[in-house]
This record gives C-alpha cells, sequence and structure tokens, in this order.
C-alpha cells in the first residue's frame, strides 16, 4: 500500500451540505478497496486562478489516504467522470 493525497475542486453549484456527502463517497470507495482514509481537510470556497468550465469558484477538499496504486488508477478514473468535480490532483506521497 502507498500514501497518497487528494486534491478536489468540487463545483460551486453543488450545495456545502452535498460537499460532504461527495468526500465521503470518495472515502467509501478507498475503504471498499482495502484503503484507508488518513485524514480529511476542507479548505472550503475558494476563488480559483483561472476559470475552468466557466466556474470562478470551487470548493476545495484534501484527503489523505491509503491504497493499492492499481485502485489508485481506478478512483482517479471515476474523479474524471464525476460532473461535480470540476478538477482534481492525485499525488503518491513519500517513497
Amino acid at each position: 500500500m502507498r500514501d497518497y493525497e487528494l486534491v478536489l475542486i468540487i463545483s460551486p453549484e453543488v450545495a456545502d451540505e452535498e460537499v460532504t456527502t461527495i468526500v465521503e463517497k470518495v472515502s467509501q470507495f478507498i475503504a471498499e478497496k482495502g484503503g484507508a482514509v488518513a485524514g480529511v481537510d476542507y479548505w472550503g470556497r475558494r476563488k480559483l486562478a483561472y476559470p475552468i468550465r466557466q466556474f470562478l469558484e470551487g470548493s476545495y477538499v484534501l484527503t489523505q489516504f491509503r491504497i493499492e496504486p492499481q485502485h489508485a488508477a481506478e478512483l482517479e478514473a471515476s474523479l474524471k467522470i464525476s460532473d461535480d468535480i470540476i478538477r482534481h490532483l492525485l499525488v503518491r506521497v513519500g517513497d
């Protein structure tokens, strides 16, 4: 298992209460694949550096977790097709 950090930018059209639901779905995916979530940090709604899909702001969330590399690829594929997540960054931490 490897350590990862995932930063999500969630669409401003998503209500703040639903942001928690989206993060819980990501955490549930990680748990179902045998991973473990170490922490979730809600950064809140922030202005974007440049427009993404004509949005000027988004809700930022940082998630730290451990998972097998092949499941990390599955997670990233599912994030790409999500309409609520306008941008994500998955980074392997450590060695």
